[in-house]
């Protein structure tokens, strides 16, 4: 299963017009998509407010990740303040998969931004967080803070926003978006042999442990007939015709 590392804001000092920093909202982002990572399996480091971008990067570049992705709000230059709105989703130029994850934030970002038509992926060589990161990186700046319009959206919306960050790295990691449940235990039950515990919720789909029959799991998620499961610190999809809920 995918591994991302989640990287708000750490720029406590970036005040939103309303009200709040740039670190306080782009914390209750990544707050909110909690429950939807879990649900689907994706697993995360997340850096803490007191870091820096520079040390965000050295965490995540000590790790192997599958994505990094870090969350900010923008701000107008000095004299335009308040003039700008838009999201901006930035990759590095020489990164086809972080490419291709921007353009499936951004193409995803239209559908809850008010203004779809300035929602646009871009290319960069001068943002630390996509060019210095061992991994595919998005950097997301959604909204203007010092934009009473975009401060109110990103404020009001703190949980579709959430919602839809994690169906885009659905999408990018090509596995089916579950909704969030409270998790349950449940227990193996198999007439014979082990339960295969996969990384897609597909017959076909690799091996990521053999479950013995008895065996408790936490189910964190279901699509269809399959159980979004983690067995002793593995995550993937079983079979839920084969786990009993208790």
């Amino acid at each position: 299963m995918p591994t991302i590392y989640l990287s708000p804001s750490t720029q406590e000092g970036n005040m939103y017009v309303i009200g709040g920093s740039e670190e306080f909202y782009t914390n209750l982002i990544a707050d909110a998509m909690v429950p939807y990572l879990r649900s689907n399996g994706i697993q995360y480091t997340r850096n803490t407010p007191e870091m820096t971008a520079a040390s965000s990067i050295a965490a995540s570049n000590r790790g192997n990740y599958d994505l990094h992705l870090a969350i900010h709000s923008n701000a107008a230059p000095e004299g335009q303040y308040g003039t700008y709105r838009g999201v901006d989703v930035y990759y590095s130029p020489i990164s086809r998969n972080g490419r291709r994850a921007a353009e499936i934030f951004a193409k995803n970002l239209k559908s809850i931004y008010p203004l779809p038509s300035r929602v646009r992926a871009i290319s960069t060589t001068s943002i630390g967080e996509v060019t210095q990161t061992r991994a595919p990186a998005v950097f997301l700046e959604l909204g203007y803070h010092d934009n009473v319009q975009d401060a109110n959206w990103i404020s009001n919306n703190i949980e579709s926003i959430a919602r839809n960050l994690v169906l885009s790295l659905t999408e990018y990691f090509g596995i089916p978006f579950v909704e969030p449940m409270t998790p349950m235990r449940g227990v193996v039950s198999l007439t014979s042999g082990t339960l295969n515990l996969r990384a897609r919720p597909n017959l076909n789909a690799r091996i990521i442990a053999r479950i013995p029959n008895g065996s408790s799991l936490t189910v964190v998620g279901q699509w269809q007939d399959w159980y979004v499961v983690n067995y002793m610190g593995n995550v993937g999809y079983v079979a839920s015709r084969y786990v009993n809920i208790i």
